[in-house]
């Protein structure tokens, strides 16, 4: 069963500002995982991107008209992407889409917003191949191949690993892909893959691929996973005496990496999309702003990119002049040096966004700003 949540977020404020045209909003789809597995992504990128919709209409909206985001909850499950993404375009009449934080999910929608002509924006789907699907599609993230390489930087002259050993998921694309990315510059490098085990999404025990890494000794584990079987990995691996340096990419990016982890992810990293220690006036002003709307909640890179991803939508549409598919697909081509709060977002021929990495670490309890990795 697929659950939907509309926000049309009018504050009171500009609501008369856009009364007269508020029967005629500009409908945006959104599809997320607001439940199961990986909600916390869907739910913090979601949060982003209602803030995003507010500020939005607090100043008139685009075209003099006001935005309405259709959210509908795809659950975290295979499948549902594609029948929600032909929903909000056939049904609802949006005219822009939304979504999805992971790239499997972004995969299925893809194809259906690329026959419709309608723009889709990932907030943080990495695989490549999500805007490999056509022209309509785009994303404001940096995508695996920069991500993996960038982590390679980080092993060789951060960690000062030579050996590396590698857990990865086999049913996860993002895995998968970010694996091969970091492979390949890794050994380029110099460095040496010693050990590759492998698990599939949903596993919960990982003490036979972990006993098997311990005996080659490696300098670093790199896990390019989720937040929930990253954690997991990291309580197993220091159970059995496992006690070097652990890491991963922004598929960390929770919460509940230290809520499941606990002390055992003490001094892992990952690679992340922006922190919310930057001085950045714009990023500090989001970060106020934010937890003033979610009673106190310090936002991710989701939540980041989730703003960022309505915010460029927006900018494209104004300068469009229109919400025509084909036009506003254009505008978003177009977009170059757009200030955003993960970044400086150019949209480059392939549809993606080439931008730095801020790397994060787990320190008594907190995310904590360890660098940023230019590309």
């Amino acid at each position: 069963m697929i659950k939907v949540l509309r926000a049309l977020v009018l504050p009171v404020a500009a609501a008369c500002a856009i009364a007269a045209s508020a029967q005629n909003p500009i409908k945006v789809g959104e599809f997320a995982s607001l439940t199961g597995k990986e909600a916390a992504f869907g739910q913090s990128s979601h949060k982003g991107t209602l803030l995003a919709i507010e500020e939005l209409n607090a100043t008139g909206g685009a075209l003099g008209r006001p935005f309405e985001l259709i959210t509908e909850d795809n659950q975290s499950k295979q499948g549902e992407s594609a029948t929600i993404a032909k929903k909000l375009i056939s049904r609802d009449k949006i005219v822009a889409l939304l979504g999805e934080v992971a790239s499997g999910r972004s995969l299925e929608a893809a194809p259906i917003a690329q026959n419709a002509r309608i723009p889709m924006i990932s907030p943080s789907s990495t695989n490549p191949k999500v805007t490999e699907m056509g022209s309509y599609v785009f994303r404001v993230c940096f995508i695996d191949p920069l991500q993996g390489r960038l982590l390679a930087k980080f092993a060789r002259s951060t960690l000062k690993a030579q050996r590396v050993a590698l857990l990865t998921s086999v049913s996860s694309p993002y895995s998968v892909g970010l694996a091969k990315y970091f492979k390949e510059p890794f050994v380029e490098g110099g460095g040496e893959i010693i050990i590759e085990q492998k698990y599939s999404e949903n596993d919960k025990d990982f003490k036979a691929q972990l006993t098997a890494i311990k005996p080659t000794k490696p300098d670093a584990v790199f896990v390019p996973g989720y937040y929930t079987e990253a954690a997991l990995i990291c309580k197993q691996a220091r159970d059995l005496g496992i006690d070097v340096p652990i890491f991963g990419g922004d598929g960390w990016e929770a919460p509940q990496l230290i809520e499941i982890g606990g002390t055992a992810v003490e001094g892992t990293y990952y690679t992340t999309h922006y922190s919310p220690e930057s001085t950045s006036a714009a990023v500090q002003k989001f970060v106020k702003d934010f937890r003033a709307k979610f009673a106190g909640e310090t936002p991710d890179a989701m939540s980041a990119l989730g703003y960022d991803s309505a915010m460029v939508l927006a900018d494209a549409i104004k300068r469009a002049g229109t919400t025509d598919g084909p036009k506003v697909r254009d505008a978003l081509a177009a977009t170059k040096n757009y200030s955003g709060i993960t970044g400086s977002i150019t949209i480059d021929r392939q549809r993606n966004a080439t931008k730095s990495a801020v790397v994060v670490t787990v320190k008594d309890g907190k995310f904590k700003f360890v660098e940023t990795i230019a590309p």
